[in-house]
This record gives structure tokens, sequence and C-alpha cells, in this order.
């Protein structure tokens, strides 16, 4: 029986299932791609690009239809669904307007007699395995740079995403990527490594959890296959001082508990200093205060939209149960609605003891986790006293101080005074267990890229 399917979160309700591609299937898909790489490779990068281009078009034309879908599938607010169309829009716009650009041959002066080169070169089918939480912003900063470069894409999505997925491949043909160089598989654990061992891949790039990144890159290392993995976070966002603390708070709030708290670079750990800590907890606690379950695609004033899925919720409800085991305050929120449902109220937690194994948790849910610090040094000690290290922000009135100590953590984008900065040019990745390599700006279209020297000596 097929995983995949469409569950509205807020009900359990099974709306529809597909069936998991056969081992045929895949082969004509594998067959397909690289069929497809030969020619799509040989047409000019403007041709490709324009391609890419009408692809954004349609994204716009088609944006409440396409919200639509995603706010039933996997639970996020019609107006949050909204916006996830629209940034995909603008990076596979992005790509198409400045990928050309971005992968132009350049002359590398030598010391040996001749010219020398730098290309960059597609090199072939890629297999993306991709997550529910932001299903076209994801595939939108994989696929377009790449598609743009003149690779082609097999595409694995969540098994909760079968609608949008097969949406995305229908704009891209429509758009004119010839059929075979972007396409969907619902595919099995199995299959996915299947298609990471066949020759005809070049190449392999996930976003998902450390668990899976690990079994990923542990396929694509067996295999010898470039890798591209964006793994978990639990983002530390440092306020060390604030004209306005509730506005600070606000900010914090909104962000943690945007797509139902389930982004990666969300801040899942708030370092307040103690002389602002008890406002800012108490503004948290005001926001999170009577909130109601609502429906997704029509969201009110006061309501929160369900989780993913009630397995997603039920993880949530436990790791936070865990925490206050530990020591930890649950502060208001954090309640599990009864099921089928996916609803887990937003929360405010502190007091998670530094030696317990909640501390190390990322919480995928909408809980704010508060911390007090005394000094800038405790506060960049707690920081980066993680295993990932994907984004991390600091705040203060002071720039200077805000920089010194944003400047020293451990984690692929530093930001001062501002949680979280994204755009299609800003790139995207972390370090540590949070994964490698990087999408999105001018550097996500050369990871998959053949930066191939051409020489020609004189």
């Amino acid at each position: 029986m097929s995983n995949y399917r469409v569950q509205n979160p807020a009900t359990g309700e099974v709306i529809e299932s597909f069936a998991t591609a056969t081992d045929a299937e895949i082969e004509q898909k594998l067959a397909a791609a690289d069929a497809v790489y030969r020619e799509w490779r040989e047409r000019s990068v403007q041709e490709r690009a324009a391609v890419v281009k009408r692809v954004a078009e349609l994204f716009e034309e088609r944006k409440q239809e396409l919200a639509e879908i995603i706010a039933l599938e996997m639970g996020k607010s019609l107006p949050e669904s909204i916006d996830e169309v629209e940034f995909a829009r603008d990076i596979i716009e992005y790509y198409a307007v400045y990928g050309p650009g971005l992968i132009t041959d350049a002359e590398i002066p030598s010391t040996i007699p001749g010219k020398a080169v730098m290309e960059y070169r597609p090199i072939g089918a890629l297999v993306g395995v991709m997550p529910w939480n932001f299903p076209y912003y994801q595939v939108a900063r994989f696929a377009a740079p790449n598609l743009v470069l003149g690779n082609t894409i097999l595409l694995k999505h969540a098994d909760i995403c079968a609608r949008s997925s097969l949406a995305v491949q229908a704009i891209m043909e429509e758009a004119g990527v010839p059929v075979g160089g972007y396409q969907n598989v619902f595919a099995s654990h199995d299959q996915i490594a299947t298609m990471i061992a066949d020759p005809r891949v070049q190449g392999v790039s996930l976003t998902g959890s450390e668990r899976a990144g690990a079994i990923i890159g542990e396929q694509a290392g067996r295999n010898l296959k470039k890798c591209v993995l964006e793994l978990g976070g639990i983002d530390p966002m440092v306020v060390l001082d604030a004209d306005d603390v509730a506005a600070v708070a606000r900010d914090a709030w909104e962000f943690r508990v945007y797509n139902g708290g389930q982004v990666c670079n969300s801040n899942k750990r708030m370092i307040v200093m103690d002389d602002i800590y008890d406002e800012f907890v108490a503004e948290l606690t005001k926001l999170a205060t009577g909130l109601t379950p609502g429906d997704q695609l029509n969201l009110a004033e006061g309501e929160f939209a369900p989780l993913s899925s009630r397995a997603a919720a039920e993880t949530v409800n436990e790791q936070v149960q865990r925490a206050v085991a530990a020591g930890a305050t649950l502060v208001t929120g954090g309640v599990l609605s009864e099921g089928p449902a996916a609803y887990f109220s937003p929360a405010v937690l502190t007091d998670v003891p530094r030696d317990s194994a909640s501390y190390r948790e990322e919480i995928f849910g909408p809980v704010a986790t508060v911390y007090r610090v005394s000094s800038d040094e405790e506060a960049l000690a707690l920081a980066n006293d993680c295993d990932l290290g994907l984004g991390g922000s600091v705040f203060s009135t002071d720039e200077a101080r805000a920089a010194r100590v944003a400047s020293q953590l451990e984690v692929g984008m530093a930001h001062v005074n501002i949680i979280a900065a994204e755009a299609a040019e800003i790139p995207f990745g972390g370090v540590k267990r949070s994964g490698y390599g990087r999408e999105m700006g001018p550097v996500g279209i050369g990871e998959f890229a053949n930066k191939r020297l051409f020489f020609v000596a004189k």
C-alpha cells in the first residue's frame, strides 16, 4: 500500500492516495532523465533560462491554486501558503534572470603559455529528496538553478505532498522543460537508494532530518556522488538589550510560530539577557495565551493552524513533556488536540536544563524556548553549545556589540538585528550536523556544476 497521499491535518481525513512507483517505472524515469540531459545540456543557457522564466510566470499565474494545494496537504495557513508560492516564484525568476551570468566562463591568469578558462558545465541527472514543510520553496531552490545550468531532475517529495509535487511537474512541462527533464517520482526508500547508485545519476540533494541526511550522505559517499545536505537547526536568537523589549519579543514570537514552527532556521533557542528576560517572557506569554485551533484555509485572528500531521504534533508534544519531566517550565500553551487532528497550541518553554537530553533536541513545532544569561560571554557559549549550526542572530542597540558576538557564532548564516535574512540572492546552508553545501544566491548554481578547466596552449 502506498504512503503517498493527501491528508488534511486539520481532520486526519485521507482525501486521495497515489501509487508508489514500480521498479520498472523507476528505470523508465532514470532513462528519460539521462536521455533528456544529453539534449537539454546542448541548448544555449539563454534558452534554458527562458524556459525557467516561464516556470516563474506560471507560479505567479496559479498562485492561489498552488497555495490551496499545500494548505490542504500540510496545514500551512493560506496567507503563509501564498507567501511560499511567491518566494518560490522569486527564486525561480532569480535564476532565470541572473543564472546565465553566474555561470559565465571566466579566464584565469596563468603562468603557463596559453589560455586557461574556468567553465561551468552541467553534470547530469540529479536526485532531489525534499521535505513537507515548504513544498514549493524547497523544490525551487534546488531545481531552478540546476535546470538553468543544464542538469535534469528526479524529484522525490514527502509522502504528504503528492498533489503539490505533481503540480510542479505539470508547470515545468507546460513551461517548456522537455518531458523527462523534471520528473516527480513517488519512490520508496529502497528506490531512492537505487537511483543514487545508478551511474546515470550524478548527484543528490536532500533537505530533511539529521537521520535522513546521514542515510543519504552514506549512500552518496558509497557511490561517489556529489551530495548537498540541508538538515536541522536549533538556531540561537541572542537578545543582549533592546529599547523596546516587547517589540523584539513579538518579532521573535512571529518568526518562531511561522509555519507552525516547522522551519529549519527558526529561532528555536531564545537567549535573553537577565535584565530584560522577565519582560521578554511575559510578552511571549501574552502572545501565546488564548489562541484556538482554526481552519488553515480560512484562519481567523487568534487562531492557529494544524501541524503537518498527527504524528508531527504528537512528536512535538512528547518532546515538550520530556523537557518538563527533566525540569523545564511550560509557561503556557503546549496542548495537544484530541486525535486525529494535528493541532498543538503554541507554547512558551523556559528553564530547560543544559544537562538534559531535551536541551540537545530540535523541537520542530511552535515552541518558544527561552534561556536566561547574564553576560555576552555566557550568551555566546550557550549559543555555540549545540551539535547543529544552521543559522543564528544577535540583537542589540549597539550594533558593534551585536556584531562582535554574531561574528563568533558557529553557524552557516550569522545575522545582526534580524532573525534571518531570506531572499533569492541570499545563500542558505549550515555547518556541523546541519549539513554541507549551499543553496540559493550566486553559489547555489555551482553546487552541481562541473567547474571544468579548459586550457588552450600557445
